[in-house]
């Protein structure tokens, strides 16, 4: 569960990415974001130097905005997580950026969806999955694939809370609850 620093942390860089002066657009805001979270998460060393009480926090931010730089990042990404440091929540940056991310999405009005069929779909499907759902709820699909061979046939959507059946199973389970509810 995401703790609700994290999601004020996210709607802050959040509000800052999508200003109407500001030189980041929110997809390499959140490529930056997510560069520099794998950069830290990557090294055992960096992040025991960034938890750690012993190193100052000028020196954790200095060696931070450093190590962003080198990667490109943007003024606005460095000073975001320069602010993350000085207020000791570096580790709770990964909760952060996936905060960012949802905050991204919906501003941006797209919907993330688990998609799982019984085979591999072809790009063809993968569209008019991709854009019936779009058309039912008035948003851009990000789907994530994933197969399921016990589903026999069709496909599962799951956006949010909510879940889409046309799976040959669900169907099933469908005939079998209208014909019990007949008897």
């Amino acid at each position: 569960m995401t703790g609700a620093l994290a999601v004020h942390y996210a709607r802050a860089l959040a509000d800052t990415v999508f200003a109407p002066n500001s030189p980041l657009s929110p997809k390499d805001a959140v490529a930056q974001m997510s560069d520099a979270v794998s950069m830290i998460s990557g090294s055992p060393d960096l992040q025991g130097a960034l938890l750690s009480p012993a190193v100052t926090k000028a020196k954790k931010v200095k060696v931070i905005s450093e190590l962003a730089r080198r990667l490109g990042a943007a003024q606005i990404i460095r000073n975001f997580l320069s602010v993350v440091i000085q207020h000791r929540r570096i580790h709770e940056l990964t909760a952060m950026l996936h905060e960012f991310r949802l905050i991204v999405d919906e501003r941006l009005g797209i919907a993330c969806a688990e998609i799982t069929s019984a085979k591999e779909l072809n790009a063809g499907e993968r569209a008019q999955i991709e854009q019936a759902l779009g058309e039912k709820l008035g948003k851009t699909i990000r789907a994530e694939y994933k197969v399921d061979p016990q589903l026999l046939g069709g496909v599962r959507a799951r956006v949010a809370s909510r879940e889409y059946d046309a799976t040959l199973r669900g169907k099933l389970e469908a005939l079998r609850q209208q014909l019990v509810s007949q008897s």
